[in-house]
């Protein structure tokens, strides 16, 4: 694939207490015909983050066409899994009109730095505010899931809510800071909110310098492929990179990580990191917002695709 780099949409202008920092995670939805609503993040000079929502034009994605006056919804109450943050992920519509919002929740630690694990938000007026489902997350720790089942991507198909997320317990110091350990799993849901205790592992960790996967992403080919767009965090780097692969169900994966052709730019606000990759195609182009150094410190960003030739 070969994109070209249109530069950063939104960038944190400081126009709350709640909006200092970062705009994170960039979540596009297609609203209607002319609009694309990218979902972000953006922090408080705590680095607490609250989503909120910037539209910009679908058939020219530099455009902002407005900024959610506020934040969709406020952290969780004090012990909540979600009282440090929400980081929206994916966001689906339902065949009755309502909009599910799937967010990673931001817990810290003590004998750990954080925890991570997925809630979920219903909105009834066309993604202007969210309601939580529960104050307890739809992806609750279990045994081998004990600190990471966040990140989630939902795509609905054939009535069923098909989930992957990045999940995990473990941690290990890399240049004498502790690092997750976390993989990419996948569980199916007839309803989207009640989710199985563990799910499969469908991408493992290779080698020795990976450990952990960002945010998946999905979408599927006109030759009924599933595409996965994902982050890839290394020890060597200590930073996020692109990472593309493909599949036939959704579960057995053939990586193509040379093949996603979206890196970093020397100079530019990624040079260091790219991340967070999310694919949406609309009238007849397919563009990629994503965030670059530090989780996303500058803004969000998009490029365009102008060719895509992936191998056999």
């Amino acid at each position: 694939m070969h994109w070209e780099k249109l530069g950063i949409v939104y960038a944190p202008d400081e126009r709350a207490p709640w909006a200092v920092s970062h705009a994170m995670v960039p979540t596009p939805f297609l609203l209607n015909d002319n609009t694309i609503r990218v979902f972000v993040t953006l922090c408080d000079a705590n680095f607490v983050g609250r989503p909120v929502y910037v539209d910009v034009d679908a058939r020219d994605p530099k455009k902002i066409l407005g900024v959610g006056p506020g934040p969709l919804m406020d952290i969780g109450v004090p012990s909540a899994f979600d009282d440090n943050g929400v980081l929206t992920c994916s966001v689906t519509r339902l065949d009755d009109g309502r909009i599910f919002m799937y967010y990673a929740g931001f817990e810290l630690g003590v004998k750990v730095r954080y925890k991570l694990l997925t809630g979920l938000a219903v909105s009834s007026d066309n993604g202007e505010r969210f309601e939580r489902v529960q104050q307890t997350p739809v992806l609750e720790r279990s045994d081998s899931e004990m600190t990471f089942r966040g990140g989630p991507f939902v795509f609905r198909e054939d009535g069923v809510f098909k989930l992957w997320y990045v999940a995990g317990s473990g941690w290990e110091m890399i240049d004498g800071k502790p690092m997750p350990v976390y993989v990419l799993k996948y569980a199916e849901s007839s309803d989207g909110v009640q989710w199985p205790k563990e799910g499969r592992t469908v991408l493992d960790l290779t080698g020795s310098d990976e450990h952990g996967f960002g945010r998946p992403w999905i979408t599927k080919s006109a030759n009924g492929k599933y595409q996965l767009y994902y982050s890839i965090r290394r020890r060597s780097l200590r930073a996020y990179r692109l990472g593309y692969a493909e599949s036939d169900d959704g579960i057995h994966w053939l990586r193509k990580d040379d093949e996603m052709g979206l890196d970093v730019t020397p100079g530019s606000f990624d040079s260091d990191a790219i991340m967070y990759s999310a694919v949406i195609n609309v009238h007849g182009q397919t563009y990629c917002f994503y965030n670059g150094n530090e989780f996303g410190r500058d803004g969000f960003a998009v490029a365009r695709l102008t060719s895509a030739q992936i191998s056999a």
